[in-house]
């Protein structure tokens, strides 16, 4: 009887030692415990590095692409380039263009370099971006389209489809030479506003019939039915070149859309070309620089 009543305190004090030590672990475990019972805070995610924000605000180098626009034309002189103007690569200081405001003037003279050719469409652009990927550059900027619109007429226009095809092309040549670059694309300007606004100078009109932009700007003053369905085709494909552009820029992680910032901004008269009244001119330039500055250095993209 006596050894019985021995074996059963034992066994007694060995379940409540067990009960102890299971509860003095779980009080030891249990400030670190999740829900999941799992344990927070483990060595391997304390070594593990902070995730780096993919997008730089600061790029140390910058190179353009693009069309008429990028290369100042009719900014300085009629008919003509003025790249020192351009709102990306510019050195005028009335502009302080992207490429000034972000690295200074004597620095972006030497760390940025400006690709883009008058007249060239979006067919043209994997040459550029071949080109710029040469010189491995931290911000290619992007402004074309406007001349895959404006074309003799509306039917020439480029098909939403070829486009998109080009601008992917485009895309795909650049993170083959230069993988880390980041993108900056600018919307295409509203061509339709641009004529509201420049149809009011009669010697803007006159140089419109050298042959700028004949699917917007012909017979700038018919506002026949016929005129008016023609002028809306091409604002209709210049909003879908935008979603082109918006959608394939999106893919691409160090890609960023303006937001259709420069479609959306309304020239005046002071900020076009006073010898075609439809390119920008040097004040015209210096407000795209501003949008471009603002929205590579924001801190989020544009909505």
């Amino acid at each position: 009887m006596r050894d019985r009543s021995v074996r059963h305190r034992s066994r007694t004090a060995a379940a409540v030692l067990a009960v102890v030590s299971l509860l003095g672990t779980a009080a030891l475990t249990g400030c670190d415990a999740g829900q999941d019972r799992t344990t927070k805070g483990s060595a391997a995610e304390k070594r593990r590095p902070p995730a780096q924000p993919v997008w730089d605000r600061s790029p140390g180098s910058v190179a353009a692409v693009g069309d008429s626009i990028t290369r100042g034309f009719d900014a300085c002189s009629v008919l003509a380039d003025c790249p020192e103007v351009s709102w990306a690569t510019g050195t005028d200081s009335e502009v302080r263009s992207l490429a000034v405001r972000l690295l200074g003037g004597s620095r972006a003279a030497e760390r940025s370099w400006n690709h883009a050719e008058t007249g060239a469409r979006m067919a043209q652009l994997p040459e550029q971006m071949v080109l710029a990927a040469k010189k491995k550059p931290d911000l290619v900027t992007v402004m074309i389209g406007a001349n895959d619109a404006c074309r003799d007429s509306a039917r020439l226009m480029t098909p939403v489809a070829d486009f998109r095809a080009s601008f992917e092309a485009s895309m795909r040549q650049l993170r083959a030479g230069a993988p880390k670059a980041q993108v900056y694309v600018s919307s295409v300007p509203d061509l339709k506003r641009l004529w509201s606004t420049g149809r009011g100078n009669a010697l803007g009109k006159q140089i419109w019939k050298l042959g700028i932009c004949q699917s917007m700007l012909g017979d700038a003053d018919d506002m026949s039915t016929r005129a008016v369905a023609r002028r809306a085709s091409v604002q209709e494909r210049v909003v879908a070149y935008n979603d082109v552009l918006r959608e394939v820029c999106a893919k691409d992680r160090r890609c960023r859309y303006d937001g259709g910032a420069v479609f959306d901004y309304r020239f005046t008269g002071k900020q076009l070309s006073q010898w075609d009244w439809f390119h920008p001119g040097r004040d015209g330039q210096a407000r795209l620089a501003e949008i471009a500055y603002r929205n590579v250095t924001s801190a989020r993209p544009p909505a």
